[in-house]
């Protein structure tokens, strides 16, 4: 029981991630490279604590960590930038799509040789994703906002393969985003110091306390949730999980903020999400 709270607390934290960005750069009175900065920083702050409680040190270096280090800015600024324009649900799906299509590419490179039904399901989910993000139609979303959040799906996807196989995840995440965070801050005091700058960004209280939320609880502690349960869970079962992110995140943006589920949304949900649940189903 207590294994299936956590899981859904974390399924909840990770939906959550959308609603945030949603609501602090749409109309918490933030842009969206200074939300993302926040986040990190936050983030960092709360992971490197609860590495140095239970270590009592951190290990910042590691031979993939530039691999990782970059693909968590990329993730994270077109997540930000994303969510100027896109639905909270809209843009988990599309995260989610470009992470499964981007770990089902990495695993045809490793040399996997899937099997039918996962060939069939990536195929299921990809179609899907091309149909709803395809111009000229009257409910198609923002293309280039829409592409900014498929940057940051493959980002991720990346970001979760560089980080398999280690023996410390929630150590090599904290490390990640302390590097991430120091980099991004140092490119925004320097943007700021140029001849040509407009100053520091304006920020609302309001939206530094979302953005700051999105990184230390729903990030931070979402992914220390993660790292816990996970080694509980079988491989399927914790893909399969991850199913319910974007539909938690679409209940979320029509209870919480309004939004709304169009037929070409729901359809395309159905495509991307049964298409990932025949791929990770797959006894290969």
């Amino acid at each position: 029981m207590r294994l299936v709270a956590l899981s859904c607390l974390t399924m909840i934290a990770f939906a959550s991630n959308s609603i945030l960005n949603r609501v602090g750069v749409a109309s918490g009175g933030m842009d969206a490279v200074s939300f993302g900065i926040v986040r990190l920083v936050a983030g960092a702050v709360m992971l490197a604590l609860l590495v140095l409680l239970r270590n009592g040190g951190l290990r910042l270096g590691g031979p993939t960590r530039w691999l990782g280090v970059g693909a968590l800015l990329v993730y994270t600024f077109g997540f930000s930038l994303a969510y100027d324009s896109l639905d909270a649900g809209l843009g988990a799906l599309i995260l989610f799509g470009m992470v499964q299509i981007t770990m089902f590419a990495g695993a045809l490179v490793g040399g996997e040789r899937p099997g039918l039904q996962r060939w069939i399901g990536a195929s299921l989910a990809f179609g899907g994703l091309v149909w709803l993000l395809w111009p000229g139609q009257s409910a198609a979303p923002s293309l280039s906002h829409a592409l900014s959040m498929a940057a940051a799906g493959v980002a991720w996807g990346v970001y979760s393969l560089n980080g398999r196989g280690g023996s410390d995840p929630l150590g090599d995440t904290a490390a990640n985003f302390i590097l991430a965070a120091a980099g991004a801050g140092l490119f925004a005091a320097i943007s700021v110091l140029l001849p040509t700058s407009s100053g520091i960004p304006e920020a609302t209280v309001s939206g530094l306390l979302i953005a700051i939320l999105c990184g230390a609880v729903t990030s931070g502690l979402g992914y220390a949730l993660w790292y816990t349960v996970l080694p509980d869970l079988r491989s399927t079962t914790a893909a399969v999980l991850q199913l319910t992110v974007p539909v938690i995140a679409m209940v979320g943006g029509v209870l919480l903020l309004s939004e709304t589920v169009g037929v070409r949304l729901m359809i395309a949900a159905c495509f991307v999400l049964g298409g990932v649940l025949l791929a990770v189903t797959s006894r290969r």
